[in-house]
């Protein structure tokens, strides 16, 4: 026989393990912050641009053909920049201590569609080295692409400048103890399913007809300590009378 959930059920399983929840959600938000704040260490972004130059005709009118053309070799300028012919120079120009492999994941290069002008963006832990790479890149760039492509269509549109108080882009403390919130809280409701699941005791007298399928016949109360201590202090009147009320 199938076995069916009410929403009044459902909401006594929450109530019931509210605590187990509110525990997983809070450990899950302490943990995401300790981790957050002490463990991951912040990284910073900084971006130069350079723009892809038309040629003007002899008469100072703009060549469409020349800027559609200049638009689809971006794509190329883009892994241009990247290449260990670029970031090679970088790295020794630099002094860094990376490979350029390892510099290669530290630099993203994104253009607007059909648009000449192109965004340089490196990130490192330190935010003057993310400066530094940033332009750089572009420098090195510009001064190679000529003799590589033999093109001379590149210009520095905005160099990267190091903020009075940089803030890191990663990590986000808000939004990692945002998700751990849902996440704990997710992982509570879960586990007090689980184990309202796999709990087979008998509580009340629907649970012993429903399990056994016998009638409930006598139910035991159970009386608390202090209970007993309230009679036991009660005044003599009270108790003659509670005692006339029982004999009748």
């Amino acid at each position: 026989m199938e076995e069916t959930i009410s929403l009044k059920e459902i909401m006594e399983v929450l109530k019931k393990r509210i605590g187990l929840i509110v525990i997983f959600t809070l450990g899950a938000a302490l943990i995401s912050g300790l981790v957050t704040y002490f463990l991951l260490t912040p990284t910073y972004q900084s971006s130069s641009q350079f723009i892809v130059n038309q040629k003007s005709s002899e008469n100072n009118s703009v060549d469409v053909n020349e800027i559609r053309s200049n638009v689809e070799i971006i794509n190329t300028y883009n892994v241009v920049i990247r290449s260990p012919r670029i970031l090679d120079k970088v790295v020794d120009e630099l002094d860094l201590t990376i490979s350029s492999g390892e510099l290669r994941e530290k630099i993203n290069v994104n253009s607007e569609q059909n648009s000449q002008v192109v965004t340089v963006t490196a990130t490192d832990a330190d935010p003057a080295t993310a400066v530094a790479i940033a332009n750089k890149t572009v420098e090195v760039f510009q001064e190679d692409i000529d003799d590589l492509m033999n093109v001379d269509n590149v210009s520095i549109l905005s160099e990267a400048e190091l903020a009075p108080d940089p803030a890191p882009v990663s990590p986000k403390p808000l939004l990692n103890i945002a998700i751990a919130l849902v996440v704990g809280a997710m992982a509570g409701i879960g586990l007090a399913f689980v184990l309202e699941y796999m709990d087979n005791t008998l509580k009340t007298e629907q649970d012993v007809e429903q399990k056994i399928g016998l009638a409930v016949i006598g139910t035991i109360a159970h009386i608390k300590e202090s209970d007993l201590s309230s009679i036991e202090y009660q005044s003599p009147s009270i108790r003659k009378r509670e005692r006339g009320t029982f004999s009748g």
